[in-house]
């Protein structure tokens, strides 16, 4: 497509509307790449400070899982002195739940040895000394026994 103006301007001189025009748009665009840049500056101003709270977060975050993880350890301790017999090996976990859980484990492992040790025990079980004594059982002698037995025990 020919440009128009330029055939009507041999000279090729652009006539004084052309260049306020030109001289406009210009200033507009200057104008506009302005705001964009104090846009921008805005932008990079919070992405700092976005980053500078990430950074504070992450430390947050790292001293917040140390104490839990102190508190889960204290816990631990806590959970085998109150539990005597239980071995400290047997208390294993990461977190409270998994501790409570191994803690009830030991504790049923430790309650069915004791019973089977019980019962083991009672079934070995021997009296120490004579037995003991009894009166003798008679309802196998005849009357006449009985009255023997009673008279020889009188004398």
């Amino acid at each position: 497509m020919p440009d128009n103006k330029q055939d009507q301007n041999p000279g090729g001189e652009e006539p004084e509307g052309l260049i306020a025009e030109k001289d406009e748009a210009l200033a507009s665009k200057n104008a506009r790449i302005s705001e964009l840049e104090q846009a921008l500056a805005g932008k990079d101003e919070q992405i700092t400070a976005l980053t500078q709270s990430a950074a504070e977060l992450e430390q947050k975050l790292t001293e917040l899982e140390e104490s839990l993880a102190q508190a889960i350890s204290s816990y631990r301790a806590l959970a085998v002195k109150h539990s005597p017999g239980v071995p400290e090996e047997q208390v294993t976990g990461d977190s409270i739940e998994e501790i409570d859980a191994s803690l009830a484990s030991a504790q049923a492992l430790i309650n069915r040895v004791r019973q089977e040790l019980e019962a083991e025990i009672a079934a070995a079980r021997i009296p120490a000394g004579a037995p003991q004594r009894t009166p003798a059982d008679l309802s196998a002698l005849s009357p006449r026994d009985k009255i023997q037995y009673a008279i020889g025990e009188r004398r």
